[in-house]
């Protein structure tokens, strides 16, 4: 999830495609077969926060049993994409750490994940384990965990870590956008060369749980300090490939090579501001005004009007599905095939590539792997396969 632009801010964002003289995609009828008998699994989706500020936490108010045009998901849309399995994020604001609202508010979060599987029974079940997805996804409905998104929530208390797994989290990213007192972000100062002895702890602690350790977010520092330590696979949740896009949201190829040593996967993002090339150099641009704005002491309406400003002159290009299936490209190439997955990060994001617009778009993706080569084994990996794997060898390593 991103969350640095305003309400308004995002009115004017999204306007624009990038220049791509490659054709539209259109799913024949062997990839929609295929894609129907695969196990779909996303890794990351930010839709209990759109539930709790547009709709006041209360499905009655924004009742995602029906079409919700203002939301990129909904059950009617989600089984139109062949949805299987989806890991709910339950992000609270980074700016949260050090207020000691962080962990009761992802509490909240969490109650809400369970509200949504227990108002929608006929569509959702809460899975916790690989059995599970496979169980719930054969019996027709669209298997749901818990992903935390941001170490700050746990305020710097295993004990709390391992609360939140009895609730049903199966992995935390470590970090969100902002540096923390135990790690470094990948979009904020670094301060501690990556990971402090209790950021390691985190990861010893996660891997003794069976909690899968997410490094999407997090500093360079930190994926190799990561890699280290973790006796089990790790997963960057919703990132993509820096080479292709160079944003420190996206993961380098040096961590490529031993993400695969590792055995872990790249759940790659769907937003413009880290697919599209241009799109990633607009985005760096704006948060690096944030930044730099937050760093003199200015107040948040000033930040908003000078982001504003470079917007007005900077639209930022969405690009189209052949700018993320480049990125799925690209890390096959430099660590395998069988360590790409899907993490769309859908309702957390304000762009997105033509042709991926909505959770009914997956099917495209499937079209797109086969136009481009990929077997039908391989692309069951990608878009669930892979995840499995590695859940399944995180729940082998617990203690």
């Amino acid at each position: 999830m991103f969350r640095s632009l305003t309400v308004a801010a995002l009115l004017w964002v999204g306007s624009m495609a990038v220049a791509d003289d490659r054709e539209p995609i259109v799913v024949t009828d062997e990839a929609r077969e295929l894609h129907n008998s695969c196990l779909l699994i996303d890794g990351h989706n930010d839709l209990p926060w759109e539930i709790r500020t547009k709709g006041s936490s209360d499905f009655s108010k924004l009742d995602i049993g029906r079409s919700q045009p203002r939301l990129q998901t909904d059950l009617p849309r989600a089984r139109e994409g062949g949805l299987k399995c989806q890991f709910w994020s339950v992000w609270v604001p980074a700016e949260l750490d050090g207020t000691g609202k962080a962990l009761a508010t992802t509490l909240e979060q969490i109650e809400l994940v369970k509200l949504m599987i227990d108002r929608y029974p006929e569509d959702l079940e809460q899975a916790k384990t690989a059995d599970d997805i496979e169980r719930i996804a054969a019996a027709g409905r669209i298997a749901s965990l818990i992903g935390v998104e941001g170490g700050h929530c746990i305020e710097e208390s295993l004990s709390t870590l391992r609360r939140l797994y009895e609730l049903g989290a199966r992995y935390m990213t470590l970090t969100h956008g902002n540096t923390l007192s135990w790690a470094d972000s990948g979009t904020d100062k670094a301060e501690h060369g990556g990971l402090t002895e209790f950021g390691k702890e985190v990861v010893r602690e996660m891997n003794r749980l069976g909690m899968m350790v997410d490094i999407s977010h997090v500093s360079v520092d930190v994926m190799h300090q990561a890699l280290d330590i973790s006796t089990a696979p790790v997963i960057f949740s919703h990132s993509s490939s820096r080479a292709v896009a160079d944003h420190p949201r996206n993961v380098p190829d040096d961590v490529l090579v031993r993400l695969k040593e590792k055995d872990g996967v790249v759940m790659v993002n769907f937003f413009s501001g880290f697919v599209v090339p241009a799109a990633a150099d607009n985005y760096a641009a704006t948060f690096q005004i944030r930044r730099d704005l937050e760093a003199e002491g200015a107040d948040q309406d000033t930040i908003d009007r000078r982001q504003n400003q470079y917007r007005a002159t900077h639209l930022m290009p969405k690009g189209t599905i052949h700018d993320l299936l480049d990125h799925i490209d690209h890390i096959a190439k430099v660590a395998g095939i069988e360590h790409v997955g899907i993490g769309s990060d859908y309702d957390g994001v304000s762009v997105l590539p033509e042709g991926l617009e909505d959770v009914a778009s997956y099917p495209r993706i499937t079209q797109g792997l086969l136009d481009r080569g990929y077997s039908p084994d391989e692309i069951r990996g990608v878009l669930g396969g892979n995840l499995l794997r590695v859940m399944r060898k995180v729940e082998a390593a617990k203690e």
